[in-house]
């Protein structure tokens, strides 16, 4: 149905005839579909036959183009040229929410699970990789708006193989924890699953010791979304699979208690109501909650009570304590909310990653899965949505970099002409994001820690002053005056400013918190983010706190891409197909939305540079040779020869072909077509 190698369309820069090729095989449950050795896979929302262990045996193997397309062809490749050259690979998993990249990357794991070689003492090894995925999707994984299951942090897992290429280890490095949505999630939207599997599953005598209740409405932070109950969830039965995991990962009694009084603390924290005394500070007239935060955490009450309605300031070289308002021990209280959260997540991961380490000092070859949060547009976008935005952007500049490379020294090695080949190279907007002293992480960092009054107002003004000729960059500065004299806070709306390659910073005319909004290649793509409307002194004191976030973000991205640099690549670039999870509904809007962010044009532009095919001579012999009477049944000469005898016999125009030292190459995919009829 259609072309399982989109190399092989002829129209290959039409979107249109890309789009009408993916439809075509989706209709007909082939979600899977090559872009050279990139597989593009959209989510069919329904359970297909297509991950059985028969199939998993089927590409065991197998050269890669033998088989139609799959997730086990990619794993396989990786897997079979990791233990013939020693070498390391990764394979990135990258698509929006809802697209499918957490199954893919379960589907890889249980794919090396089932094929690998093995011993009774490394299927502990491969339990507990199997394992520690329902773990962080407890901790890190939440209902949104569009996937019910949907990862709020990056992963990526190496899986370490001995020389016999039997898994014997892993590891684990985690992103950006999204600990904002401990505190809040928008309508139609749930906390992280681990609070309501501990409420749904855990026994009685347990909620008792936590001083817990089973209902999720009691909890403020589980009811602002309005939707504990979710028909697609099994809470229960999910909490069964994860305390099973934990004892396979080798956690302590101990430390599942300590872990679970750390999450009923969050609940606790969360319903802690402050109320005004008479000189306008905030106090805790109901201590019950405070009690159960000071027993499960075992601090002091009076320092816990203590450090939610006052804060440290400096005051002639001494520190002293300053009661705090009613606003800001909320504050406060939602701050320590996600601080203790984002730490318990990652203590939680170390603690996986002590489970898989191993202790052979001998070497290691790794294939690393890297499953990273999707390139989104919400209605309303948070600061971790423009940091998971700006990676996406990296990734997709290290795609272009790494294919383009791999497909210059293919030629090289081959001996034919390289051609260069025109694409949009998105350096120009990494940079105005991340460049040291000019880039808006940079600017940002010295807007908040400058000596005076920051606001969200004078970042943009600072933004219109440093970047504002920049091609990629547009504020409206008139906005800005009018806004400025009039001593409002604006927020954000969105500007279908269709056309441009930019990011756009665009204010509104509204009397409400200060939001900036982003707009990026390769498609115009909006980034909204909310700041809090506080006073400029308090803003002041909390703000560093985004420095170090973005700031850390943006070297932990860095650390990643050269980890990566140094791996052989596989890519899977996962689409959804509409935004009901609706089986069989294909929507073309936004699934050419999806295409041109993930850049699969540009992708296909570069891999159709010149030839649209290559195959190693053997391999177009043994498939071909039926055709010549010379090469039928049997060729005795070199392989290079009898090809060449072979499209001669055919009727290849010198146009058509190039012969490489291992490899033809050829041009266009009608002629490769006539072959095959």
């Amino acid at each position: 149905v259609g072309v399982q190698d989109f190399v092989l369309l002829d129209s290959h820069t039409s979107e249109n005839a890309f789009l009408n090729n993916l439809r075509k095989r989706y209709q007909e449950n082939l979600i899977y579909t090559y872009i050279g050795t990139l597989l593009v896979s959209v989510n069919p929302y329904k359970e297909l036959d297509i991950y059985t262990v028969t199939q998993m045996q089927l590409y065991r193997g197998i050269n890669f183009f033998e088989l139609p397309p799959h997730l086990y062809a990619i794993a396989d490749n990786a897997y079979r040229v990791m233990c013939s050259e020693y070498n390391n690979h990764f394979i990135l998993i990258s698509g929006e929410s809802g697209a499918g990249k957490t199954e893919a990357s379960k589907k890889i794991l249980q794919y090396y699970a089932v094929t690998c070689p093995t011993t009774e003492q490394l299927q502990i090894v491969r339990d507990r990789l199997l394992l520690s995925n329902p773990v962080l999707e407890a901790f890190g994984n939440a209902k949104t708006l569009r996937n019910d299951n949907s990862s709020r942090f990056g992963k990526y897992m190496d899986i370490q193989f001995d020389f016999k290429g039997a898994p014997v280890g892993g590891h684990i490095l985690s992103y950006l924890i999204e600990k904002s949505r401990v505190v809040h999630q928008n309508h139609g939207e749930r906390n992280f699953h681990i609070f309501y599997q501990l409420l749904e599953g855990g026994d009685k005598e347990l909620l008792s010791w936590l001083g817990l209740e089973r209902n999720p409405q009691k909890y403020t932070y589980l009811i602002q979304g309005r939707c504990a109950k979710v028909f697609s969830i099994n809470d229960k039965n999910d909490w069964k699979i994860v305390r099973k995991a934990f004892s396979i990962i080798d956690f302590t009694e101990k430390d599942i208690e300590h872990l679970f009084g750390i999450v009923a603390s969050v609940l606790h924290l969360g319903n802690i109501q402050f109320e005004e005394d008479s000189n306008g500070h905030a106090i805790i007239r109901d201590g019950t909650q405070i009690k159960w935060i000071s027993k499960l955490l075992g601090a002091h009450l009076s320092i816990l009570q203590e450090a939610l309605t006052h804060r440290k300031i400096e005051a002639r070289s001494e520190e002293v304590l300053s009661p705090l308002n009613v606003d800001l021990a909320f504050y406060a209280r939602d701050a320590v909310a996600k601080a203790i959260y984002g730490r318990t997540f990652t203590w939680l991961v170390n603690k996986i990653n002590g489970s898989l380490a191993n202790k052979d000092s001998t070497r290691k070859t790794v294939i690393g899965l890297l499953d990273i949060y999707g390139f989104e547009v919400l209605d309303t976008n948070s600061f971790e949505q423009f940091c998971i935005n700006y990676c996406n952007e990296k990734l997709q500049q290290l795609l272009i970099e790494m294919t383009l490379k791999a497909e210059q020294e293919e030629y090289e090695l081959e001996g034919i002409e390289w051609e260069p080949i025109p694409y949009f190279n998105n350096k120009i907007i990494c940079d105005l994001v991340e460049q040291k002293h000019k880039g808006i992480i940079s600017i940002l960092d010295e807007e908040c820690l400058r000596p005076g009054e920051a606001t969200d107002l004078s970042f943009l003004e600072k933004l219109e002053e440093k970047v504002g000729d920049h091609a990629h960059f547009v504020t409206y500065a008139f906005t800005l005056c009018i806004l400025s004299q009039r001593k409002l806070f604006p927020s954000l709306t969105h500007d279908r400013v269709l056309g441009r390659e930019q990011i756009c910073f665009v204010p509104q005319k509204i009397n409400q918190p200060v939001h900036c909004l982003m707009l990026t290649h390769p498609v115009k793509v909006r980034w909204l983010w909310p700041q809090v409307a506080l006073s400029p002194t308090v803003k002041k004191s909390l703000m560093p706190q985004a420095v170090r976030v973005a700031t850390q973000f943006k070297n932990s991205l860095t650390s990643l891409i050269e980890i990566l640099m140094s791996k052989e690549p596989s890519y899977v670039r996962c689409i959804k197909p509409n935004e009901n999870k609706e089986p069989g509904k294909f929507d073309d809007y936004l699934i050419r939305h999806q295409v041109k962010y993930l850049g699969l044009m540009e992708h296909l532009r570069v891999r159709r540079a010149g030839f649209a095919y290559r195959r190693k001579y053997e391999l177009f012999l043994q498939r071909y040779k039926s055709l010549c009477p010379a090469t039928w049944p049997h060729w005795h000469g070199p392989a290079a020869e009898g090809v060449e005898r072979l499209i001669k016999h055919i009727g290849y125009k010198p146009e058509e072909y190039k012969l490489g030292r291992t490899k033809i190459f050829i041009r266009f995919p009608k002629t490769l077509f006539a072959t095959e009829d």
